[in-house]
């Protein structure tokens, strides 16, 4: 576990809300959720970058670049992708995803 890395991706950002219900917006839950397990991670001592650490617009292939930059694409790297998904109807729910591998 000594060579464990993370990278935690903060969902959305930017111009992309995703799911939004009034004035909360996916994309500042996600980035919220991100940066608490950014500082846990830090706190127990594991390597951990955070993908976006402010409100911005990242592209698919930047947020991929961005993951592949901090640790590159080894076999100790988990990836942790927050999304928070809105269901509609009678029974809507959220959801925490999480990634081994982003690619």
């Amino acid at each position: 576990m000594n060579n464990l890395r993370v990278v935690v991706d903060a969902g959305h950002g930017g111009e992309d809300a995703g799911a939004v219900n009034g004035s909360v917006r996916e994309k500042d839950l996600t980035l919220l959720i991100a940066r608490e397990m950014y500082e846990e991670f830090q706190r127990r001592g594991i390597p951990v970058t955070l993908i976006r650490s402010v409100d911005e617009t990242i592209t698919p292939t930047e947020r991929v670049n961005r993951i592949l930059d901090a640790y590159g694409n080894n076999s100790n790297v988990v990836v942790i992708s927050n999304h928070i998904n809105a269901g509609g109807g009678d029974n809507p729910s959220c959801k925490l995803t999480f990634f081994e591998k982003y690619i």
